[in-house]
């Protein structure tokens, strides 16, 4: 009796693996685990107000230190975090809702907008190939990070053709986003920057769509004025970056 009970337990045991193990090859294990440790970072940061807590930053951390926690291969939860990247350009577009209820306010002010994306976007390359030369880093790793504040669809399609290495394109952009979204609010402090479309420009042009995120919860002006740098940055970048690199 005792050897059947031992033998059916461990045959129980057996099985429960073999389940876990199974759900972890499926793309429900990837969304689920997201959705869980960005809520809990959305849930933590709501709890503190402090910036510093940045969901998507905690997510990154709390998915990293399970998947090393449990040992499980990074290719099961990338089966689900395909299912994310799928749909990261379509809600991109999301994006153009509060442009549209402020596209009179951007009518307006529409040449002083354009001249500060431009800025932004110069000086991003120019402290990238500032960087570049001091450190006398490589040129593929150089040129991986300078896409780094256009959102992540544009990011590797720029890299790819300067030569990049996209993953650490991928990194850059999500620092770059993370950080920019973390600090906003104290270099609009110390700025003094109070105007709502100075705001979301900024926001926009340096950080993409994590930026965005931020912009949109300092208001709707500031939302809609950074979801419109996101693509109108994007755009120049792809366009004359490729032309100064060949003179830089």
């Amino acid at each position: 009796m005792e050897y059947r009970y031992s033998s059916r337990s461990n045959d129980e045991k057996k099985g429960k693996k073999r389940l876990m193990y199974d759900i972890t090859k499926t793309p429900i294990f990837g969304l689920l685990l997201t959705i869980i440790f960005y809520n809990l970072g959305r849930l933590i940061q709501k709890k503190t107000g402090n910036p510093i807590f940045n969901p998507l930053l905690i997510a990154i951390i709390g998915i990293i230190s399970f998947l090393s926690i449990t040992k499980l291969p990074y290719e099961s939860y990338k089966i689900g975090g395909d299912s994310i990247n799928y749909f990261l350009s379509p809600v991109t577009i999301v994006l153009a809702v509060p442009l549209y209820k402020q596209f009179e306010l951007f009518k307006e002010n529409m040449i002083e907008i354009i001249i500060g994306i431009t800025a932004g976007v110069l000086v991003s390359f120019i402290s990238i190939k500032l960087i570049g030369f001091l450190s006398k880093v490589d040129a593929s790793l150089l040129n991986s990070l300078i896409p780094k504040s256009i959102t992540t669809p544009m990011g590797i399609s720029l890299t790819n053709s300067l030569g990049g290495i996209e993953a650490i394109t991928v990194v850059a952009i999500i620092c770059t986003g993370i950080l920019g979204a973390i600090i906003s609010p104290l270099i609009f402090k110390i700025g003094k920057i109070k105007h709502p479309i100075a705001r979301g420009i900024a926001l926009g042009t340096s950080a993409h769509a994590l930026g965005t995120t931020k912009a949109i919860e300092m208001g709707e002006v500031e939302g809609a004025m950074s979801g419109l740098s996101i693509g109108i940055s994007g755009m120049i970048t792809v366009i004359i970056v490729p032309i100064l690199i060949k003179f830089l």
